[in-house]
C-alpha cells in the first residue's frame, strides 16, 4: 500500500495556501482535529493523517520493530511530506506527536516552515538529578503501564477523563475513552511505552525552524514547567499558555486552538 493509503492521508482546505499538517497523539486519530478544521481550511491547505495502528490507517503496515520507538513514526511523517510534494509545511504535533515533529524537523529542516508543539512533553518522567519536572515519577509510569497491560479497556475508561480534564464536560472524556477503546490493545501497549518512556529532551536543541510551544492553563499530563523547558531548549521559540484546560485543547477549546495555529503559520510567499 502507498503512503497515502497506509496513513489514510487526507488533504482539504484552500488549494495553494500555506500547508498545515496536523498530527494526533496517543490513542487518537485524525478525527480529533475536526473542530479546528473549519477555521484552518479557510486559509490553509490542511493535511490530516492517522499514525499507523490508529484510525483508518493500514493496520497490516504496523510492526513492533518499526514502531517501538518514535523513529518509525518520524519516518512516516517525512515520507508523507515527500509523497504529497506540497512544499514545506507547518507541522502541528499534539502531545507525543510534538516529539515526532521535533525529530523530523531536526533531521530534514527544509521540509518545514515551522512547528507548533501543542501540549508537548519530551519526557514525562521527572529527573531529580537535573531538576527536570515531567509530571510523573518513574513509579507512577510503571503503575500506569502495568494498569494498561492488565486491563486496557478499564484503563481507558479511568484515564481518559484525567487526560481530557474539563470534568464539567464529561462528554469530552467519553469521546477520548471511546477513541482509546477503538485502538488495538496490543498496538496501544507498544505505543504507550513509546509515549511515556521516551526521553527526547536532548533532541530539542536540534530544531532550527520557527517554533510555537502551546500549553494549556491546567494540564494533568504536561505541567507548565514542561512548556517552559521546551521553550528554553529550542532557540528562538515562543511559548503561549492557552486559556484552555486539559491535555486536548483541540477538542476542549477548538476556536482558541485554531486561532493560535493560524496566527503562527507563516504567510505564503
Amino acid at each position: 500500500m502507498d503512503v497515502r493509503g497506509r496513513n489514510h492521508v487526507t488533504v482539504s482546505g484552500r488549494a495553494g495556501g500555506p500547508v498545515v499538517m496536523l498530527a494526533h497523539g496517543f490513542g487518537c486519530d485524525q478525527n480529533m482535529w475536526r473542530l479546528v478544521l473549519p477555521r484552518l481550511e479557510r486559509d490553509f491547505t490542511v493535511v490530516l493523517f492517522d499514525h499507523v495502528g490508529a484510525g483508518r490507517s493500514d493496520l497490516s503496515a504496523w510492526s513492533r520493530a518499526r514502531y517501538s520507538t518514535l523513529d518509525g513514526y518520524t519516518d512516516d511523517v517525512l515520507e508523507i511530506c515527500r509523497e504529497l510534494a506540497l512544499g514545506p509545511v507547518t507541522f502541528v504535533g499534539h502531545s507525543v506527536s510534538a516529539s515526532m515533529g521535533v525529530l523530523a524537523a531536526a533531521r530534514e529542516p527544509e521540509a518545514f516552515t515551522s512547528l507548533v508543539l501543542l501540549t508537548p512533553s519530551p519526557c514525562f518522567i521527572d529527573d531529580p538529578a537535573t531538576g527536570y519536572r515531567g509530571g510523573f515519577s518513574a513509579e507512577d509510569i510503571d503503575e500506569l503501564l502495568g494498569s494498561l497491560d492488565a486491563n486496557y479497556l478499564g484503563w481507558s475508561g479511568a484515564m481518559a477523563p484525567v487526560i481530557m480534564g474539563n470534568p464539567e464536560r464529561p462528554e469530552l472524556g467519553e469521546e477520548l475513552a471511546n477513541s482509546f477503546c477503538r485502538t488495538d490493545p496490543d498496538i496501544a501497549r507498544v505505543f504507550a511505552r513509546v509515549t511515556f518512556l521516551s526521553d527526547h529532551r536532548a533532541d530539542l536543541a536540534g530544531v532550527t525552524v520557527p517554533t510555537l510551544v502551546a500549553q494549556c492553563s491546567h494540564d494533568a499530563i504536561a505541567p507548565p514547567e514542561v512548556g517552559e523547558f521546551v521553550r528554553s531548549q529550542i532557540r528562538g521559540s515562543r511559548l503561549i499558555t492557552l486559556n484552555a484546560t486539559g491535555h486536548c485543547p483541540q477538542l476542549a477549546a477548538p476556536e482558541e486552538t485554531a486561532a493560535a495555529i493560524a496566527d503562527f503559520v507563516p504567510a505564503a510567499p
